[in-house]
């Protein structure tokens, strides 16, 4: 979320005691031919702790999903300048990682947690020409690389090996850049990423303009060439599968956020916020399931 935005939800929330709305129906869009994930349900998304991202959590067994969002930044990390968390994810050996971004600065920060509970942050400095935001971390199935992108119109995605699971990275040292994944077709404002398998990715657009494919919040589905390692750089395939819904009994700007892909039941969950005064009362998590 740009920090237009979190000053928008900060404002909302703030005048919460005296906001009054009249209620207005936003049609949904019709669902495209083409739609490979059919919606399956959802749930209402806190706009203090559910707004940013998610992910499922598969060690230990039976842990709940995870969310982030402006209340789940602990007082200690805001206080240093990182003032915005986005979408996370957790390795398959239990390892939970959130990126982290100040309003300036040369620098982003990733939140680990360990199995064992333990904290540790990875701070990365900005190659050039890097954008500054950083709006999702998605873990490879390998655990061992870690795909992060940049706000804007962008043909890329960069690669880092993943902090506090492989072994070349250390909270004392930078964390470097080790590849990238280069994109046969420009995305916007991209939001969240998750790994469907080794090679395929699905990310939540919050593409305001819907120039690129022809609709706004598009689901987009990233083919890649190969998979990602520190090695050497790869390709990605872009579709767009289907625009996200946007629904509520408010009309304005949504912002699709975070997204989340669970192996275990094949479900994919995307964060959509709702506009206006509804942001407090109607955002969602959808559920989908492949059709």
């Amino acid at each position: 979320m740009p920090l237009r935005a979190r000053q928008r939800c900060h404002a909302l929330l703030a005048a919460l005691a005296t906001l009054t709305a009249t209620a207005l129906l936003a049609a949904a869009p019709p669902a495209s031919a083409a739609d490979t994930w059919t919606e399956a349900g959802s749930d209402r998304a806190d706009p203090l702790t559910e707004s940013q991202g998610l992910t499922s959590v598969e060690v230990p067994a039976g842990a709940a999903n995870r969310y982030t969002g402006i209340g789940t930044i602990p007082i200690g990390v805001s206080t240093r300048g990182w003032n915005h968390v986005g979408d996370p994810d957790a390795s398959y050996d239990g390892h939970y990682i959130e990126p982290y971004q100040a309003d300036s600065g040369t620098a982003k920060m990733y939140r680990v947690q360990a199995p064992n509970g333990s904290w540790s942050e990875y701070v990365h400095t900005l190659s050039p020409g890097e954008a500054l935001n950083n709006s999702w971390v998605a873990i490879s199935p390998d655990g061992q690389w870690m795909l992060s992108g940049e706000w804007g119109t962008m043909t890329r995605f960069l690669v880092f090996p993943t902090p506090g699971v492989n072994a070349s990275t250390s909270p004392s040292a930078n964390l470097p850049q080790a590849a990238t994944v280069t994109l046969d077709h420009a995305v916007r404002d991209v939001q969240g990423c998750d790994f469907v398998s080794a090679t395929q990715l699905l990310c939540s657009s919050d593409d305001p303009a819907g120039t690129l494919f022809g609709y706004t919040k598009p689901l987009l589905q990233i083919d890649l060439s190969a998979a990602p390692t520190g090695s050497a750089n790869v390709t990605g395939h872009v579709t767009a599968l289907r625009q996200l819904p946007l629904r509520s009994a408010c009309s304005g700007t949504f912002e699709a956020e975070g997204i989340d892909y669970d192996r275990r039941t094949g479900t994919l969950r995307v964060i959509v916020v709702s506009p206006g005064f509804c942001v407090l009362t109607d955002s969602k998590t959808y559920r989908f399931t492949r059709s």
